[in-house]
């Protein structure tokens, strides 16, 4: 990703309600925190990750992301975490949220 890349915003998709995006913002910072303070995959389950070593919390929100506003919405976050965290977190994310909605890792 490039440093101008880096600069433009990555915009909710139009077509959430005013409520729904205020979630869904909010949802996409609880899943930043949680890349950067426990990742989105671990070598063992246990503690925050499940028995596939996905992260729990992570998961959820995911879930709630597909909810609110499908796979479209769920693209948005992993590229809000790319710009974020990077390259490396995004694909543990991307596998994290294995089998939640039309998601594919």
């Amino acid at each position: 990703m490039s440093f101008f890349d880096k600069l433009k915003p990555v915009p909710l998709p139009e077509a959430l309600n005013p409520s729904s995006r205020k979630e869904a913002e909010r949802l996409i910072e609880e899943l930043i925190g949680v890349g950067k303070r426990d990742d989105y995959l671990s070598e063992l389950p246990g503690g925050s990750f499940n028995f596939q070593c996905h992260n729990i919390e992570a998961r959820k929100i995911g879930q709630k992301l597909n909810e609110l506003g499908g796979l479209e919405l769920m693209m948005t976050a992993r590229l809000r975490v790319r710009k974020k965290l990077g390259e490396v977190l995004m694909s543990h994310l991307d596998y994290a949220w294995s089998d939640i909605g039309d998601w594919k890792p």
